[in-house]
């Protein structure tokens, strides 16, 4: 496969960079669960190589591996519609076409940094871009709810009520009852919001889809689940604690207060929330998770991904429990 990856791109190389005549040092990354992520160069005539990745559907397959991903030629247009909002993103150098040999797949520019959490939350190289995540993460949040909405059909709406609905179906469909789980979804259901304006919502706004150098945030990376819906979602998302990667004392990310990322969000335009307005969206994106864990173990079990990555990420579900737990206790306090 990857001598059949290199020679495609290898005939797209003038596309892919200005004199590019041949691409080296093609390797595949370990990050991305649902799509496949290669690294490469472009050698280029009288200039330095030019650095690059490959966005690809697992085996150049034009299928989604969700049901909530939108294709990768729709994703590519979305980063250069957020480059053009202000929000930190890769260059988007090229879609494929179907004659370019690689399925569906975009190709970008490579983009220094980190997006290992352990790595962002601990090392001594990141601790100025720590100081200043929430300011970052705020205004990029900002910028993302603030992008024009695009043309209809290209991004689904999913509203909070919508996502229990379609999240209790697929737990509903592996006949085993977690009682934590149905008491989520009640409480869930009996406080559910008042809906407000849909607007892009990224979707997967957390560590591990930020990009971060030692100046902060350098690029939000997979947009994939975009969609139309509620900005909180993507707030409450990244305060989700399987997200603080063992920093369970800073709500966002594990990497500051909630309220820090709240008052920049505000100050770059976005509307000013309450931190207890986010409190449903952390919880929902919790249950949300465990029911994510779940379907990865049955693709285990099933012998339909049979990697020790979905195993691994199976049994999570306990720790989503715990946490779901400890929000609806704290839910139960205030009421």
């Amino acid at each position: 496969m990857t001598d059949e990856i290199e020679s495609a791109l290898g005939a797209l190389a003038p596309r892919l960079a200005p004199a590019g005549r041949s691409v080296s040092y093609l390797r595949r990354l370990s990050g991305g669960a649902s799509q496949e992520t290669w690294a490469f160069s472009v050698e280029t005539d009288g200039g330095p190589a030019a650095k690059r990745i490959l966005r690809r559907a697992p085996g150049g397959g034009g299928a989604a591996r969700s049901d909530a991903a939108i294709p990768l030629a729709a994703e590519a247009r979305l980063i250069a519609c957020a480059a053009a909002a202000g929000v930190p993103v890769p260059q988007v150098v090229h879609v494929c076409a179907p004659g370019d040999g690689l399925g569906e797949a975009f190709v970008m520019a490579f983009l220094p940094g980190e997006t290992i959490a352990r790595k962002i939350l601990r090392d001594d190289a990141l601790a100025p871009a720590r100081k200043v995540l929430a300011r970052d993460c705020g205004r990029a949040l900002a910028a993302i709810h603030a992008m024009p909405v695009p043309e209809a059909g290209t991004l689904q709406i999913s509203g909070g009520t919508g996502q229990i609905d379609r999240y209790d179906a697929t737990y509903r469909s592996f006949g085993i009852p977690r009682p934590v789980f149905d008491l989520a979804f009640q409480v869930l259901r009996a406080g559910a919001p008042s809906p407000v304006s849909p607007v892009v919502v990224h979707g997967d706004f957390r560590l591990g889809n930020l990009m971060v150098d030692a100046n902060g945030l350098a690029g939000v990376l997979d947009w994939e689940l975009a969609h139309l819906g509620d900005p909180r979602e993507d707030i409450g998302w990244l305060c989700v604690n399987s997200w603080r990667f063992g920093q369970p004392l800073n709500r966002a990310g594990g990497f500051a207060s909630l309220e820090a990322v709240l008052e920049a969000y505000a100050a770059a335009g976005g509307r000013a929330f309450h931190p207890s307005e986010i409190d449903w969206w952390e919880l929902l994106g919790s249950l949300k998770w465990g029911i994510m864990c779940l379907v990865m173990y049955e693709a285990f079990r099933s012998g339909a991904d049979p990697s020790v990555e979905r195993a691994a990420i199976g049994r999570r579900v306990s720790e989503t429990e715990i946490d779901i737990l400890r929000l609806v206790e704290a839910r139960t306090a205030h009421a």
